[in-house]
């Protein structure tokens, strides 16, 4: 963002520069101080548990500039030393509205396309797998990092536009009413992507009808000329009159993007991709079907941008490694595998993995650590009692470790067959499956992100995990 006195004076006209000069030719925004840059401006923000206000010492050194609350401006003073004095310092009345107005004038300064991806499922991996195919075809695309998806994150990510793009990609979710329209009254998308609507989010949003609604305001601002991108076959989104052309995908020949003649064996998952009316027969070496719907969501979303269906199909046999979503990681000290799919979890997406991992080939024996499913409102035992009931569909698992309060439902209904150890938290899982590993085994990690399963991951392997 290039930040000079007369933008800033039109888009917060009570703001008050209190030391240091304008224009900064190129800042972004930031509001965690271990993440800060030299072109970054810090916008303290007053949280439930910290307030960043304490933290202007630091942001004062490393960044740019700092935007502060008119009501704690005698900390700015008390921050401020020689090193710092001549620091961009700016006082607003509240910092979170002056971050997203700031974002919001500076999205409506580029005219080229903006995409936003939603879903209750798949949107990261989604996200990811639709820059690769941009990337293969040579277009430069602004991409949100990571898991930027909030208020706060897609206005940091709004703030890193610049004419050099052709192109911006954003990821945004959700968790309660109304966070949708604001979101999205900021990025004002020129095309939106639901992955799926599921029981996610259940208790913010009360029903899957009421996630759909939500998801559904993505649209909120389209027009005639702008794309809506729905799964197209669950009722909740297609049967569903909008204003503005809408595609779909899905495995229902009505979609305008299919796939047809799916297999999931071996580990594998083998399907007929009709994109449109053109046919491609597609292999891949994971056998998730979740995996499926991300890359129909993707190649719906591609083909809109102008990805030719070559250069699509060539993405396709090179997918990205999406961090903790069924990633397939080595095991340190045995001759096996763990799958980490612990970022969050839903009803949905636990079969989906159990599905998946029923389908891996192995010499070994096959073990799950589920976590709880959190945010399921009053219906949370049904839906574990029915995860329990699911695992016939998994016959090669042999041993079960729930993890969490509500998995205990999940172990009155587990097949008899199946040995289920029930702990607390992820430290005594961490025992548990230390006992029971050995060679060749197949390990399954998947529980809501409270739950901290990532830690469990982080014992058993080699890697960065995202918490």
């Amino acid at each position: 963002m290039r930040l000079d006195a007369d933008f800033l004076k039109k888009v917060l006209p009570e703001a008050e520069v209190l030391q240091g000069t304008l224009p900064l030719e190129q800042v972004t925004f930031a509001v965690d101080t271990r993440l800060l840059r030299t072109d970054s401006l810090f916008f303290a923000l007053s949280g439930n548990k910290v307030d960043g206000h304490e933290f202007l010492s630091e942001a004062l050194q490393k960044a740019a500039g700092v935007v502060v609350a008119a009501g704690k401006k005698d900390m700015v003073t008390k921050a401020l030393s020689a090193l710092t004095a001549s620091k961009l310092v700016i006082v607003v009345p509240d910092t979170l509205e002056a971050l997203v107005a700031l974002a919001t004038a500076w999205r409506l300064t580029f005219n080229f396309p903006v995409a936003a991806i939603t879903g209750s499922v798949g949107k990261t991996t989604t996200k990811e797998i639709t820059a690769h195919m941009l990337a293969c075809a040579g277009k430069k695309y602004l991409v949100s990092e990571g898991n930027q998806n909030t208020l706060l994150g897609v206005a940091m990510t709004i703030s890193k536009m610049d004419d050099t793009y052709e192109g911006a990609l954003f990821e945004v979710g959700i968790n309660k009413q109304g966070e949708m329209a604001r979101i999205v009254q900021m990025l004002q998308p020129t095309t939106g992507v639901i992955t799926c609507v599921a029981h996610s989010h259940i208790e913010g949003l009360g029903s899957v009808a009421g996630v759909a609604t939500e998801k559904r305001m993505l649209f909120k601002y389209f027009g005639p000329e702008s794309i809506g991108i729905i799964q197209g076959d669950q009722p909740l989104l297609s049967a569903v009159s909008y204003p503005h052309p809408v595609i779909r995908f899905g495995l229902k020949t009505t979609n305008q993007v299919q796939a047809r003649k799916v297999k999931q064996q071996d580990g594998c998952l083998s399907f007929v991709l009709k994109l449109y009316h053109i046919k491609f027969p597609i292999v891949l070496t994971k056998s998730h079907t979740g995996l499926l719907n991300n890359i129909l969501a993707s190649a719906a979303l591609a083909h809109h941008l102008g990805v030719s269906d070559t250069v699509m199909m060539q993405a396709i046999q090179t997918l990205p490694v999406c961090s903790q979503r069924f990633e397939f990681c080595p095991l340190k000290t045995y001759k096996g595998t763990l799958i980490d799919d612990c970022y969050n979890a839903s009803p949905e997406s636990v079969k989906a993995a159990l599905l998946a991992l029923e389908s891996v080939r192995t010499k070994g024996k096959k073990i799950a650590v589920l976590g709880d499913m959190l945010e399921l409102g009053q219906n949370s035992s049904f839906w574990h009692r029915q995860i329990g009931r699911f695992l016939r569909k998994v016959p090669t698992l042999s041993h079960l470790i729930l993890v969490g309060n509500e998995v205990k439902w999940v172990e009155k209904t587990a097949p008899v067959g199946i040995k289920v150890e029930k702990v607390t938290c992820w430290k005594d899982a961490v025992s548990k499956l230390s006992a029971t590993l050995e060679d060749n085994a197949v390990v399954l990690v998947k529980g809501s992100r409270g739950i901290e399963l990532h830690n469990v991951v982080a014992q058993f392997v080699d890697k960065q995990v995202q918490k």
